[in-house]
């Protein structure tokens, strides 16, 4: 009986650690995916002004939380994977929320003159074949 009860909290650990890995693992991954979220809404011309304003205030919070979740995420200290590398190489991006927020500006527009894509180079853009 003693044995079958060691057996199952070996297992039950197990589980619980194969379990607390791949949330460690994935906070990158989830910040990629919240942020393609939100660009996605910055740049969509099919929802009203409302419609979008109160989706990014959504992504924002949630943004927010999940970038302060990677930014003490220590599973990715040290690892060397590209993914990692280019997300804290490129943190006015990767971290667009807290970024914005210390340059006093609108995500849209932060992540909008990251990119290079500002009113004049929009003027000057022509429409063409490439």
């Amino acid at each position: 009986m003693a044995h079958r009860k060691s057996l199952y909290a070996l297992v039950g650990a197990t589980l619980m650690g194969a379990m607390v890995t791949p949330v460690a693992a994935g906070t990158l991954e989830n910040l990629e995916r919240e942020r393609a979220i939100l660009l996605e809404t910055v740049l969509s011309g099919d929802i009203s002004a409302e419609e979008r304003q109160r989706t990014l205030q959504i992504s924002k919070v949630r943004l927010a939380d999940l970038e302060r979740m990677v930014l003490r995420d220590d599973s990715l200290i040290g690892r060397n994977k590209p993914a990692v590398r280019n997300a804290f190489e490129n943190y006015e991006l990767t971290f667009i929320v807290h970024a914005a927020t210390e340059h006093h500006r609108a995500i849209a527009d932060h992540w909008l003159s990251e990119i290079g894509l500002t009113t004049k180079a929009i003027m000057n853009a022509r429409m063409g074949r490439r």
